[in-house]
Order: C-alpha cells, then structure tokens, then sequence
C-alpha cells in the first residue's frame, strides 16, 4: 500500500527491468540464424567462427567471416552505452547491402586520428552534441542499403544512427529513429498481445516488447499506454509502464492552472495518478474523483496545488466560487424535471449517492443547495429538497 505521503506513493516497483525479453522480437525465434550460427559465433556443432553481414535469400542478412581482424560482430552486452539511442557513426565502407559502421568515441585524439584517413565529413550541428558511448573495440554495424535511399553517403562521412537488435537479436541500425529512446517516455499503441505480454507499434519493423511484469494493468490491443525503454539483462530493448520515477516533478504550471493528463495508474486509496502532458508528476486524489475514470483517459484538469517536491495535485472541478453557480443549475434541473419538484438528497445523504447522482462531492452538493436556499428557489426537509412555490 502507498504511503499518506503524496512523494512515497508506489505499491509497485518503479524501475523497469525486472523481467527478461523473449529472445526475438515475437514468439518462435530460434537460437540459430539462416546462416547456421548462433549469437556467440559458434555453429550448430559448436565450431567457433567470426562472422560478417552478408545478405540472405529472403533478403535479411548473416554473418561470414571476417579475414581481416579475426573479430565478430559486437554483442549487445559490449554495445549496452548505444543501445536505444540516437549517436554517432562514421562509414567505415559501403558495400551492395549497405554501409557499416563504426562507432565514433567521445575521446577528442580518438577522432582527430579517425578524421586523418577521412575521404569524406559531414558534421552537422545535431552531431556534435549527440549523446555518444563511450565505446571502444574494432567493430561494424550494419546499416541496411534500404535505409539510405535518399542519402549519398561516402566512405568516412559522419551519420547520426539509431541502433537496436532485430528479430535475431544482431545489432542494426536505422536512421528513421524511433519514437522512444532509453530512458524516454512516450505514448504507444499495442498492436497485440500474447502468452508472453503485448507488442507496441513505435515506428520500427520489429515491434517493441511490453512484458507481462511491467505491465500496471493487463494491456489489450489498441490500447494507448505510456511507457519508457529500458534494456532488460540480456540486452534486449523492451517497454515498461512502471514510469513513477522517471516523471518530472519541476513543471512550469501554477495552482488554478488548466492542465491535459494522462491517466496511468489507478489507486483505490490515494486517487488517480496522472502524467501532465505526459512528463509531469501528479495525482488526482481519491476526495476529487467526482466521476469514474479510466487507465489510458486524458482529462482536462486544474491544478489544485503544487506541492513542496514539485508535484502537482490535481483537480477535476473549477474553484467553488466558479463551480457554484453550475453546480445549482445541474440541481435546479434535476428539481425540475423531477416528480412534484421533489429529490430524496439532503446534507444526510451519503456521499457516494450524491457523487453518483450530480457528479459533485458532498461539499460542493450542501454549498450549492443552501445557495439555493438562500436565494429562496428550494425548500429544505429531512426528507430531500423541493422547488419552492
């Protein structure tokens, strides 16, 4: 159970990764490629062999052996820094299907000796403040030919690449950068589900994995959910709904402020927890739930109070001085539609009936009743409330 205290309430755990991927992208991956090798190099017998891309029949690619350096591939354990990120590569050669790609390290004599050999920079004002690995070792990734149609790269040019694993878990990259990158929060939509958990559309072929354990609530197709992008312990990128922690608690909102949230959490005994604009720490408490809602709603609120670490309280109604006069027309008209003028709620009735019937909290219901009183447009009895004559 959470805590009284607004800034302690978790019934869950809030660091995504506790579960694993499944080993490709959907159900039924197998240990070994088209090319008869698995991921440590080694064949079916157990051979060990280095390997480089080289296309397949159905148009994917394998690895073969590298002459040169003797070296394979880089594992995605080696990679972990780049891994889901937008960073820096240089073409280290251009080949019938496609341009490999060497990691540029953030080491200034690194680069200076790399730039001496360059047949061909390109620097632009993104590169330079890419956020880059620290990442050494003499590898190559793959950057597939389909994804440079537009582009007319040279050996040497300096690219900016997003890098992730694709349904055989090798490293690839991609310059149609997702939606999503580590650490990140975005909205996406589950374009299905299985045994395993729910499969996300963010802009990839090889759809993001959403496992049960970091699921809040049983995720169904065409759901909207918001998530973040961790790596799991095999290195795997997967999605996860656990985002208290990451939300931000330093918005540029005020009390009484209009605010759009979405709803990601829901808590029988602290209320609603809400994402402002998606990045924003705050909750909807349990006492301003005037109506039922719903995990993936977005809600139009006001900010009630910012509290002293930053997090927004949240409400579903107006200030009361604002809200009064609606909250009598909603009773005037229920009085007036009602038989002989009449309606069973009164300053005794519990609140839950009165929430349910006016959508109003039992406060907001005896203000705008004796409000109504005052100005002399209902009778008041044990019994409920009438027009007046």
């Amino acid at each position: 159970m959470r805590s009284d205290s607004y800034s302690n309430k978790r019934t869950t755990s809030s660091k995504p990764g506790s579960s694993d991927c499944p080993k490709s992208g959907k159900p039924g991956g197998t240990r070994y490629g088209k090319s008869g090798y698995n991921k440590s190099g080694s064949d079916k017998s157990g051979n060990s062999r280095s390997r480089k891309a080289v296309k397949s029949g159905s148009g994917s690619y394998s690895y073969k052996r590298i002459e040169k350096e003797k070296q394979l591939p880089p594992d995605p354990a080696e990679i972990r820094d780049i891994l889901g990120i937008v960073s820096a590569f240089r073409i280290s050669k251009l080949t019938p299907i496609g341009a490999y790609l060497s990691p540029i390290s953030n080491t200034p004599e690194t680069d200076k000796a790399t730039n001496k050999d360059s047949e061909f920079t390109e620097v632009s004002e993104a590169t330079e403040t890419a956020k880059v690995g620290r990442i050494s070792g003499n590898f190559e990734i793959l950057l597939p030919k389909n994804e440079m149609t537009g582009h007319e790269f040279r050996r040497g040019s300096i690219i900016e690449a997003y890098l992730y694993l694709d349904s055989e878990d090798r490293p690839i990259a991609t310059l149609n950068a997702p939606v999503l990158s580590i650490g990140g929060l975005t909205l996406l939509k589950c374009s299905e589900t299985t045994q395993m958990g729910a499969f996300l559309d963010w802009g990839l072929i090889k759809e993001l994995f959403l496992p049960f354990k970091e699921q809040t609530y049983r995720v169904k197709k065409g759901d909207n959910v918001l998530v973040t992008l961790y790596l799991d312990k095999s290195s795997r990128l997967c999605a996860s709904m656990k985002i208290y922690k990451l939300l931000k608690t330093d918005s540029p909102y005020n009390a009484n402020e209009h605010v759009e949230g979405f709803v990601y959490e829901l808590s029988e005994e602290h209320g609603a927890y809400v994402a402002v604009d998606n990045i924003y720490s705050a909750l909807i408490p349990k006492r301003e739930l005037v109506k039922k809602v719903k995990i993936g709603e977005t809600l139009n609120l006001r900010v009630s109070k910012v509290l002293a670490d930053g997090k927004l309280e949240l409400a579903m109604r107006e200030q009361s001085h604002l809200q009064l006069s609606d909250d009598c027309d909603k009773i005037y008209n229920e009085l007036k539609a009602s038989t002989k003028g009449f309606l069973p709620y009164h300053d005794k009735t519990e609140s839950l009936i009165i929430k349910n019937k006016f959508n109003m909290s039992k406060i907001a219901f005896k203000r705008a009743i004796g409000h109504l009183y005052k100005q002399g447009m209902i009778v008041i009895t044990e019994d409920g409330i009438y027009l007046s004559e």
